[in-house]
């Protein structure tokens, strides 16, 4: 994978720089190659060719042996290094190739930007940077070589310097050192010089050339400028900085499970790694509507809230409407006690009626951060000078135009006096007194596999399973009915249902016991529609005992996607593409739904054959789909993320108990320190409790509109997970609410492999009784599903009269006689610890 973003950038240089590096690399026709840095003099921030080379503390340790440079970069900074050095007309003497030793986890990318001058003249003061990204490294030290038009755009008579950044976690995310030596530029028609002399023969493997013949990408920016900061005190600009409006263009290796964020290169300005900040830094970039308006987070993880004063906020396609009910409605956005005096001010893009009117207010702390003593200051839109026709603008709020507020301590962004509706673009601190945009490049759907499967005939006979006559039985006199809260009408041999919950499920039943379906298991399902085919289909599998009385019931499903199997107004699917038992089914489903828009049914049957010239996609896996314990005579209490406050109470109550038990755990609340979560989950898997995951921001994941936002999702859970437990990574998963489609399936089969998602056959129902005036019905609720063999419990600490109750839940799961274990050890799951 290639990446190429061009940005324009400006600086004076200064003479400090000249007289450091003297321009003397001009006019002369290379006869060997130039090496720029073999890491001899580091640790004095010095190169071979006496330029500057620096992580300007970016990284969490670095260190040379043998002239090798080791690094383990940041989590939580952008790292980089770079390698400095005097204007080098490259083209004119024959240098035609970067080429450098690196090391990096297996599968893992990284980039680089080359910084180049319009010439080499000693007068000149600008510089243009250009990044270009490699991925698919093998994982042992290797020579990249990486021809210089891979920047078609950059001035390669001009070329001042080179710096390596966005380095990935790789394939496994665990490993997290890298390496980089023997730094040069290859002169064209002359041999590379060898890799240095190791002891390790196997530590070096072939040189990979990087082939672009056909696979760069590069956006251009409008001609705005940058300032780079070194770190050297004279290398300065004048005192601003800022970052152009950029767009990057990227692909996602096909093996990389762990793609970036969508903006994670364009929030950050690589010109001013001398500075250590984001320019523009992201105070909220509308990514998740579940981050807004369920965990109350920012970008920044800070806390965000209408406080309920809104009539509705609604996220979409990284914007933000906001429709207040009152002139009291308002919403803000903290940043948490930052020293702003960098930024000029706060870029968003906003859409408002003609006419509209509101306040804008900032706020920074006053005395020491964390008190809640704060200075706040407000300005009317009018004062700002905006005004709105309706139409989608760019508008600024600069610092100066507030009076009394201390940068150093700034905390809150917050809109009030609303009398319509407005929406936002993502809201950025832009650097430097010119005005520049948080732009969040497009999100990339993953693609899926197109091959087709063969579709023989079968010999099993037709069964018509519905014609969707009326409201209460199927064709096959079985029941039929859906969730309460399903929008369904019955006319003329049709059912039309919508939905705006993508939780609700609508059914049809094959019998009311267990229906033996093997000879069925090469037939097809075939559903003739019209309308929207957003939606997955479940076929259900009852419990061993056929009984609908015992937890749990069905015992489990799997799900297929309604698009992947649809032509026109029909869908078919192999029967053998749904993972169940099929001597024990109960029925089809048809669920997920996420989108408003109608379907309308008009036949449910299953059939010997598909129309000819009909292709059948093949099956996606879509990981075991649980919701009881497989090992014999077990129990596992399976605990949700709660209030911290009751986190030491849950913590003393099971050690109290003697049991181990697993907790399933929010990214975006594991990374907020203040939650403190990331300290009591490492505390609980110390003592031998399991952790596992819960969803980056507690979507409905089915809901969500496409898979790149169900990938983000996943791909920001697992970084989080694997950031606060040295580099964990499970596959154990529960659904936020419980919801599951094929979608949310299968994309999590594509990065974990052969996923455990956990549902529950024990309900405390803590969500329904928790804080009513009964809460003792968590007791009978708990109660009702033990008497029926539930055996694998859902419960959250958020609540005191829940954390209360669980001595008395586990007292009554012992008393079954049953022995209690973490999740992964009642699935009997080899990689488990031992009981």
């Amino acid at each position: 994978m290639l990446v190429g973003l061009i940005i324009s950038s400006t600086c004076l240089l200064g003479s400090a720089v000249a007289a450091l590096t003297p321009i003397k690399r001009q006019g002369q026709a290379c006869t060997a190659a130039l090496v720029i840095d073999d890491f001899s003099h580091w640790n004095e921030n010095l190169n071979s060719l006496e330029g500057a080379t620096s992580d300007d503390g970016t990284m969490n340790a670095t260190s040379v042996d043998g002239g090798v440079l080791t690094f383990t970069p940041s989590e939580t900074v952008e790292s980089y290094i770079y390698e400095q050095f005097g204007c080098t007309t490259a083209l004119s003497q024959g240098y035609d190739t970067i080429s450098f030793d690196i090391k990096g986890p297996e599968a893992a990318s990284v980039s680089l930007e080359i910084q180049t001058q319009p010439n080499c003249d000693p007068g000149t003061t600008e510089y243009n940077s250009t990044y270009f990204t490699i991925d698919g490294l093998s994982g042992t030290l290797e020579t990249i070589q990486v021809p210089l038009s891979s920047w078609p755009d950059a001035n390669l008579d001009g070329v001042v310097g080179f710096l390596w950044y966005g380095f990935s976690k790789g394939l496994t995310g665990t490993d997290s050192v890298w390496q980089l030596d023997n730094v040069q530029l290859l002169c064209g028609g002359t041999p590379a010089p060898p890799p240095p002399p190791t002891t390790d023969p196997g530590m070096y493997k072939e040189l990979k050339q990087v082939d672009i013949s056909a696979s760069w990408l590069t956006t251009s920016s409008s001609s705005d400028y940058n300032h780079h900061n070194g770190t050297y005190p004279d290398r300065h600009c004048d005192g601003h900085s800022f970052t152009s409006r950029a767009s990057t263009a990227t692909h996602y290796h096909a093996q990389n499970d762990n793609p970036p964020n969508h903006y994670a290169q364009a929030d950050f300005d690589l010109s001013l790694v001398g500075l250590g900040l984001r320019c523009l830094l992201a105070i909220d970039d509308f990514e998740s509507q579940s981050r807004l308006t369920f965990l109350y987070y920012n970008a920044l993880l800070k806390s965000s809230s209408d406080d309920g004063t809104m009539k509705s906020v609604v996220v979409r396609n990284n914007k933000v409407t906001f429709t207040p009910q009152n002139t009291d409605s308002y919403w803000y956005s903290q940043v948490g006690c930052m020293d702003v005096r960098a930024y000029g001010g706060i870029s968003l893009r906003i859409t408002a009626p003609a006419g509209s009117q509101f306040d804008v207010q900032l706020g920074s702390t006053r005395g020491a951060c964390g008190t809640e003593d704060t200075k706040s200051a407000t300005l009317t839109t009018r004062q700002l000078g905006w005004t709105f026709d309706g139409t989608e603008r760019l508008y600024s709020i600069p610092f100066s135009k507030f009076s009394g507020i201390d940068l150093t301590k700034f905390e809150t962004f917050y809109i009030s006096n609303l009398k319509r509706p407005v929406t936002f673009g993502p809201l950025a601190m832009y650097c430097g007194d010119t005005v520049r945009e948080f732009v969040v490049k497009p999100p990339i759907q993953p693609s899926e596999p197109t091959a087709t499967v063969g579709a023989p005939p079968s010999r099993a006979t037709n069964i018509v399973v519905d014609q969707f006559m009326n409201a209460n039985t199927n064709a096959l006199g079985e029941w039929h009915g859906g969730d309460e809260g399903l929008d369904l009408t019955f006319r003329n041999n049709r059912m039309t249902l919508k939905t705006n919950d993508s939780d609700l499920m609508w059914n049809t039943q094959l019998t009311g016991k267990c229906r033996d379906m093997r000879d069925w298991q090469d037939a097809y399902l075939h559903i003739a529609y019209s309308g929207s085919n957003k939606f997955s289909i479940a076929l259900q599998q009852h419990n061993e005992k056929c009984d609908e009385s015992i937890q749990p019931f069905p015992e489990t499903w799997d799900s297929l996607e309604a698009a992947r199997y649809s032509d026109g107004g029909d869908i078919y699917i192999p029967m053998n593409h749904f993972r169940v038992d099929f001597e024990r089914l109960v029925g089809f489903a048809l669920k997920g739904f996420y989108t408003t828009d109608a379907t309308v049914f008009s036949k449910l049957e299953i059939v010997n054959q598909v129309p000819r010239g009909w292709t059948v996609p093949e099956k996606l896996p879509s990981g075991q789909f649980v919701f009881a314990c497989k090992r014999p005579n077990s129990f596992a209490f399976a605990i949700d993320d709660g209030d911290p406050v009751f986190a030491r109470q849950v913590m003393d109550t099971i050690k109290d108990e003697g049991i181990k038990v697993t907790f399933f755990t929010v990214g975006a609340a594991l990374q907020d320190p203040s939650t403190n979560l990331s300290s009591l989950y490492n505390d609980m898997a110390a003592r031998g409790h399991q952790v596992a995951m819960h969803s980056y921001t507690h979507p409905a994941l089915e809901g969500l509109p496409d898979e790149a936002s169900i990938d983000w999702e996943y791909s920001n859970m697992i970084r989080a997970v694997a950031a606060t437990f040295d580099g964990m990574h499970t596959p154990y998963f529960r659904a936020p609410f419980g919801t599951e489609g094929a979608r949310m399936r299968q994309r999590l089969a594509a990065v974990i492999d052969d996923p455990y998602i956990v549902q529950w056959s024990v309900d405390v129902e803590d969500w329904l009784w928790a804080e009513s005036d009964t809460p003792e019905k968590q007791l009978d609720a708990f109660k009702r599903d033990v008497d029926k063999g539930g055996n694998l419990v859902v419960m959250h600490y958020l609540y005191p009269s829940t954390v209360g109750y669980l001595k008395q839940f586990i007292q009554i799961a012992k008393a079954t006689g049953k022995q209690l274990m973490r999740v992964d050890q009642c699935m009997m799951d080899p990689n488990a610890p031992p009981l």
